[in-house]
């Protein structure tokens, strides 16, 4: 991790102003500015933690973070030691660490044993840029909080960092989200990594959302979410370029926009646009290219030299193809919209269930437009499998949408996907 003091500036500032609000300190707002608020917050967190008050984040404050950012401590039982007392300790709950501690007996514990203690914060962060490092974080929070999730990888990006996939329940009728093709449109990631947060505690308690049973859910079904589909993509938006970044002296040719990457970056790290690269009408798509002004790799709207060209999209095609998925969502920024039809190849019931997703989001049913008609997932999805797949365009404004956005799509889109996978 990065050394933070006085004047740094970044995503990894944001992410500790963040967490220290959590943990009851104040940094001031979080704007990814390391001021002189933040640093007497980072001050006061070390004098409490046992270390160097210095208000610099190094090696040592890191790693004291890193364990609350996972959100869980690895405790190594003492004599005397009861999980009541450890639980209090922590501030946290005794269903938790039981939950995170198969197999355990509770009145049974020994010295020298190693248990998992999950903090009282909540792992997935949704008021901060959520970038690729912050997703491997979170998983691996989550899957030691909650060992039954199901977690792997479907395949790798051009740059190798993995696509995650988390699957939630163990029912028979399979249905599967996705978000960040795009990366100005990371904020589809924490909703859908949220949602799966807040899906597991209430499974984990015996618990509802709004008025869901979801045991019965995990019952029935099984949902598979894969959270960022463009990881390069998000990091060069959320980063930015420096001249040791991959693909440096290319990406710098291909954004010819005279814009920031982290104000036009849609495409992947090699410029192609990966909801362009889907074997489904894809050559109409590519022959739109040109009077969408698209010559090449570029920031976005280019397809690819071919169908599937690129490693993320052939991973999302295979995974789908190895599932017998009933129903695909595949989420975008932004516009408030519901996309339910491919050519003519929608299945009758697609409309009826766009109408209910419509009605539990307040977002309208529409048809794509023509510059986005071919070569998108859930077109592929639809032309394929002649299923029921959606494109959902969350929030309203300009990408990226601004973080201040998050509670709102997320409660607009909470009841779409508990409902996806009853019907």
């Amino acid at each position: 991790m990065e050394t933070l003091r006085l004047g740094s500036t970044g995503p990894n500032v944001k992410l500790i102003q963040s967490l220290l609000i959590k943990l009851g300190y104040s940094p001031g707002q979080i704007d990814g500015v390391y001021g002189s608020q933040t640093q007497r917050a980072v001050i006061d967190f070390q004098r409490d933690n046992g270390l160097t008050p210095d208000g610099i984040v190094g090696e040592r404050t890191w790693n004291v973070f890193l364990k609350f950012l996972r959100g869980y401590d690895i405790y190594t039982v003492r004599s005397g030691d009861t999980l009541y007392n450890i639980a209090g300790r922590y501030n946290t709950t005794l269903n938790t660490i039981i939950t995170a501690n198969p197999g355990i007996n509770p009145n049974l514990i020994y010295p020298g044993q190693q248990i998992v203690v999950p903090y009282n914060i909540e792992v997935v962060f949704t008021d901060i840029d959520y970038t690729y490092e912050i997703l491997e974080r979170d998983i691996e929070g989550l899957k030691a909080r909650y060992p039954f999730l199901e977690t792997g990888s479907i395949g790798t990006s051009v740059l190798g960092k993995n696509l995650y996939y988390l699957k939630l329940g163990n029912g028979p009728n399979e249905v599967f989200y996705n978000s960040a093709h795009h990366s100005l449109e990371w904020i589809t990631s924490p909703l859908v990594m949220k949602f799966a947060e807040n899906f597991l505690k209430a499974y984990s308690e015996g618990g509802q959302i709004r008025g869901y049973d979801i045991a019965d859910i995990w019952n029935r079904s099984s949902i598979y979410i894969v959270p960022m589909v463009n990881p390069d993509g998000v990091d060069l938006v959320l980063k930015g370029l420096d001249p040791s970044y991959p693909f440096y002296e290319q990406l710098l040719a291909w954004n010819t926009t005279g814009r920031p990457f982290s104000e036009v970056w849609n495409a992947n790290i090699r410029g192609v646009d990966l909801n362009r690269n889907y074997p489904a009408r894809w050559e109409l798509g590519k022959a739109q290219e040109e009077e969408l002004g698209v010559y090449g790799p570029g920031p976005t709207r280019y397809g690819g030299p071919y169908p599937l060209s690129e490693p993320e999209t052939t991973a999302i095609a295979n995974f789908t193809n190895r599932r017998d998925f009933s129903l695909v969502i595949s989420y975008h920024s932004q516009g408030r919209v519901i996309f339910w039809s491919f050519l003519d190849l929608a299945p009758p019931e697609s409309l009826e269930i766009a109408n209910l997703f419509a009605r539990a989001s307040g977002y309208e049913v529409a048809d794509v437009p023509p510059e986005a008609a071919f070569a998108g997932y859930k077109d592929w999805f639809i032309q394929e499998y002649r299923r029921p797949g959606f494109t959902i365009e969350v929030g309203l404004g300009r990408n990226p949408l601004p973080i201040q956005q998050f509670d709102t799509i997320y409660r607009n889109n909470e009841e779409i996907m508990l409902l996806a996978p009853l019907l």
